[in-house]
C-alpha cells in the first residue's frame, strides 16, 4: 500500500465492493459460469497454484467437481460463501476453498491453510457451552462482557470489543477483554464517519471480515476487464486504502469484524485488533459468526426482558394513578391530586399542566411566562401529538435560557378541556469519552488532501443541553394517559350531566340511544353501500368474459375491502387517533381471506407484531398490505393458491411489512395501476420498499417510520 493522501470526502462514496484486487495471502480464481474454464484470477496463482491456469478447466485445476458442488449448493436453496471442507493442493502448501456463484460467473477463493481444522462436534461442543454462558447473563452488559471473553478465546486476537451502533450512527464499546499491555478503549466512543455507509452494508451482508495484514499490496484482477467485478460476497476482497490507514494510524496490524445482526440489522460489531499479523481461517470465521448469531438472539431477548420490566413499573404507577383520577372532576383538579405521582411515573424533575392560560406546577419546572410561550410553540406545531425530547433547546431555542431545569420535555395535549400536560427533566451534564477527537477526523496540511485521522488517544467531550432520553415505554405511557385523562374527563363530564339532569334522565337515555343507532345506522348506510358495490363487481367481473378484466375487478374488490375495514374500525373503536396495527393487519388479512376463497386462506399465515400506529399512517400500511397481497396472490403461483407470509416487526421508530412467497420470484417489473398506487402510498409514509430473494420465491419489504 503507498503512502499517499486519501481523499476522504469520497469516504462515503467510495466502491468497496469492487475494488479491483484481492488481499495478496489468498488467491481468487473466476471461472465462467457455463463452461466452468478460468477466465481471470488473482494472486501469485503461477508460484502457488499452477503457472498454467488461465483457460484451464476449474475441476482439474483445483482437484474438486465443481459442477456437483454448484449442485448440491443449489439444491440447498443457497450459493453464496460455500465453504468445501476438502483442501486444495498448491505447489508447497494447501489451501481452504470456499465457493461462490453468480449467473455469470463461479469466484473460487484459497485461502492458505496454517492450522487443521478442528472436529465438529469440538467445535459444536464450544458453541452450545458459549450459548449457555450467553443465556445465563444476568443483563446486557454482562452479555456483552461475556461476548468479548468469548470471541478472544476463539480468534485469538490482542484486543476484542463488542462495539454497539448508537441512534446518531456513532458506535460505543460496551465491552472488551485485551491484553494487558494494551490500552484500553473501554466505553470509548467512535464517530459515524469511521464506518461508511457502504461499508455497513456489507456488514450486514457479509457477516466477517478479516485483514491479516495492515500493509499490503493489493493483488490485481487478471487480465484487464475484470476490474469492475462485484467482490461483495469474496473474504478476500481488498481493503478500501482509507481503512488500511485507519489501522496503521490506530497501531493495528491485523483486524477482524464479526457483524452482530439483530432482526436483519446492523445492532453492532465485535471488533478485534492485533498487534502483529495475524489470519483468521476460514473455518474459524465460520464459527465466529455462528456464535454472532447467538449473541444477537440473546440481545433481543435481553433487550426486550428490560422493555417488559420498564412496562410493569409504569403500569404499577398508573394504576395508583388511575385510582386517584376517579374520584376527582377536572383536570386541573386531577393533576392537582396526582401531580406528584405523574412526575414520579415518569422520572421527571417537575411536571406542569396548562389550562385556559393558568400553570400548574409540581417540582422544578421553568417559570411561569415560560411554560406559557412554550405551550404556545407546542400548539403552534399543529399536530396536537405527543412532543418528547431530550434536547428541547435544539428545538426551541428559548428553552436555551433555562436549560439547566429543562433540557429534556415530555408534552402531552390532552383530547378535552385544552389542557397540556407537560414533564421536564433537567440538563444532564455528560461526558463522553471518545477514541480520538471527533471534530478532527482528519490530518495533515489544510491544503492537502484529507487523510485518517491519525490520533485515537481519549478525548472527553462536554454535553450540555442534554437531559436523560424518554424511551419507548415512557412514551407510550404518556399515550396511556391520554387516554386515562380523556376516560376521567369523560367519566366526570357523564356525572356531571346526571346530576344536572336528574329529573330528565329518562330523556337523556333516549337521547344517547337514539345517538348510537344514528351512528349505527350511518355505519350500516355506508358498510350497504360498499356491499353494493362489491357485489356488482362481482357480478360484473362474472359477465366480463375476460380473464384480465376479471382480475382487476377482483383486485377492486379487495381494495374495496381494505376502505370498508377501515371505515369498520373507526366506528368501532373510540380510540381513533391510533391503532394497534397487528390487530388491524390481523382483520384485513381475515377479509382478504374471504375474498381470495379458502384455499389461499388457508396458505396464509401471519406473524404480527404489536404496534401503536397512527391510524392515518396505518390505513396506508393496509392498502400496501393489500396490494401486496394481490401482487403475490397473482404472480406467486400463476394464479394457484400458495404460502404467503405476512409479518409485521418494529425496531426502535419504524416498522418492517414483509409479505414473502415461495413461488417463482420476481419475473419483471410491475408497473400496473396498483402498483404505482403503493409506491405513493409508501412515498407519502416517507417509507421504502425492497424485494429479495427468498430462495425460493419473492419477499417484498416494506420500511416506514411508525409516525411522521
Amino acid at each position: 500500500m503507498t503512502d499517499t493522501a486519501l481523499d476522504l470526502t469520497a469516504c462515503d462514496r467510495e466502491p468497496i465492493h469492487i475494488p479491483g484486487a484481492i488481499q495478496p495471502h489468498g488467491l481468487l480464481l473466476v471461472a465462467d459460469a457455463e463452461s466452468l474454464r478460468v477466465v481471470a484470477g488473482a494472486g501469485d496463482i503461477e508460484t502457488r497454484l499452477t503457472p498454467d491456469w488461465l483457460g484451464t478447466d476449474l475441476a482439474m485445476l483445483i482437484g474438486q467437481d465443481v459442477a456437483a458442488l454448484l449442485a448440491e449448493r443449489s439444491g440447498r436453496g443457497s450459493m453464496i460463501g460455500a465453504a468445501v471442507g476438502t483442501l486444495v493442493a498448491g505447489t508447497s502448501e494447501q489451501f481452504h476453498m470456499v465457493l461462490h456463484a453468480s449467473e455469470e460467473h463461479v469466484l473460487v477463493e484459497l485461502e492458505p491453510a496454517t492450522t487443521a481444522p478442528s472436529s465438529a462436534a469440538t467445535v459444536l461442543g464450544w458453541l452450545d457451552s458459549m450459548a449457555t454462558a450467553f443465556e445465563r447473563s444476568g443483563s446486557l452488559q454482562a452479555l456483552c462482557e461475556q461476548a468479548a471473553v468469548a470471541f478472544r478465546t476463539l480468534t485469538g486476537f490482542d484486543r476484542v470489543m463488542v462495539y454497539r451502533f448508537l441512534d446518531d450512527e456513532s458506535g460505543r464499546v460496551m465491552a472488551e477483554d485485551r491484553d494487558p499491555a494494551l490500552h484500553s478503549f473501554l466505553n470509548h466512543h467512535f464517530p459515524a464517519t469511521d464506518i461508511p455507509k457502504q461499508a455497513r452494508a456489507l456488514y450486514v451482508r457479509n457477516r466477517t471480515r478479516a485483514i491479516p495484514h495492515a500493509v499490503y499490496t493489493p493483488a490485481i484482477l487478471r487480465p484487464a476487464g475484470f476490474e469492475t467485478l462485484d467482490l461483495s460476497d469474496v473474504a478476500l476482497r481488498s481493503v478500501s486504502p482509507i481503512h488500511l490507514r485507519y489501522m496503521t494510524n490506530m497501531g493495528v496490524a491485523a483486524s477482524a469484524s464479526i457483524s452482530i445482526v439483530k432482526d436483519g440489522l446492523l445492532w453492532g460489531m465485535i471488533a478485534c485488533h492485533s498487534m502483529t499479523p495475524r489470519t483468521l481461517a476460514p473455518d474459524i470465521r465460520a464459527t465466529a459468526s455462528t456464535l454472532a448469531s447467538s449473541l444477537a438472539r440473546q440481545i433481543r431477548a435481553k433487550e426486550e426482558a428490560e422493555g417488559y420490566r420498564e412496562r410493569l413499573r409504569l403500569r404499577s404507577v398508573e394504576d395508583v394513578v388511575v385510582l386517584k383520577m376517579a374520584t376527582e372532576g377536572s383536570a386541573q383538579r386531577t393533576a392537582a391530586a396526582v401531580g406528584d405521582d405523574l412526575r414520579r411515573m415518569l422520572a421527571s424533575d417537575g411536571f406542569a399542566l396548562v389550562q385556559h392560560g393558568a400553570v400548574q406546577r409540581d417540582g422544578q419546572c421553568p417559570d411561569d411566562r415560560d411554560v406559557l410561550d412554550l405551550v404556545e410553540w407546542i400548539r403552534s406545531r399543529g399536530t396536537g401529538d405527543i412532543v418528547a425530547t431530550h434536547a428541547l433547546s435544539t428545538l426551541y431555542p428559548p428553552a436555551e435560557r433555562y436549560r439547566s431545569k429543562a433540557s429534556g420535555l415530555l408534552a402531552m395535549p390532552l383530547i378535552d378541556e385544552g389542557a397540556v400536560l407537560l414533564w421536564f427533566r433537567a440538563e444532564r451534564i455528560t461526558e463522553i469519552e471518545w477514541a480520538g477527537n471527533p471534530h478532527k477526523a482528519t490530518s495533515g496540511d489544510p491544503a492537502e488532501q484529507l487523510t485518517p485521522r491519525t490520533s485515537f488517544a481519549s478525548w472527553t467531550e462536554e454535553v450540555r443541553g442534554e437531559s436523560r432520553r424518554w424511551s419507548l415505554e415512557e412514551i407510550e405511557a404518556g399515550y396511556r394517559l391520554r387516554r386515562m385523562f380523556h376516560d376521567s374527563y369523560a367519566s366526570n363530564r357523564m356525572r356531571a350531566l346526571n346530576r344536572e339532569l336528574q329529573r330528565t334522565l329518562a330523556e337523556k337515555d333516549v337521547l344517547i340511544e337514539q345517538k348510537d343507532v344514528l351512528m349505527k345506522e350511518v355505519n350500516h348506510r355506508v358498510q350497504n353501500s360498499l356491499q353494493m358495490v362489491s357485489a356488482f363487481l362481482a357480478l360484473q367481473a362474472k359477465a366480463a368474459g375476460d380473464a384480465n378484466v376479471t382480475a382487476h375487478l377482483a383486485e377492486a374488490q379487495a381494495r374495496l375491502s381494505a376502505v370498508a375495514l377501515v371505515h369498520r374500525r373507526l366506528y368501532r373503536d373510540d380510540q381513533v387517533q391510533s391503532v394497534d396495527l397487528a390487530r388491524y393487519l390481523e382483520e384485513l388479512a381475515g377479509d382478504m381471506k374471504g375474498t381470495l376463497g379458502q384455499e389461499w386462506g388457508a396458505q396464509m399465515r401471519l406473524d404480527l407484531a404489536p404496534v401503536l400506529m397512527p391510524t392515518d399512517r396505518a390505513v396506508n400500511v393496509g392498502l400496501i398490505l393489500t396490494e401486496l397481497v394481490i401482487n403475490a396472490s397473482k404472480y406467486a403461483y400463476g394464479g394457484q393458491p400458495g404460502p404467503i407470509l405476512i409479518a409485521l416487526e418494529q425496531y426502535r421508530n419504524q416498522i418492517r411489512l414483509i409479505v414473502a412467497d415461495k413461488g417463482v420470484g420476481q419475473t419483471g417489473t410491475r408497473v400496473g395501476f396498483g402498483s404505482r398506487m403503493m409506491n405513493a402510498v409508501v412515498g407519502r409514509l416517507s417509507g421504502s420498499i425492497a424485494q429479495q430473494d427468498n430462495m425460493p420465491g419473492l419477499r417484498v419489504i416494506m420500511t416506514a417510520p411508525i409516525e411522521d
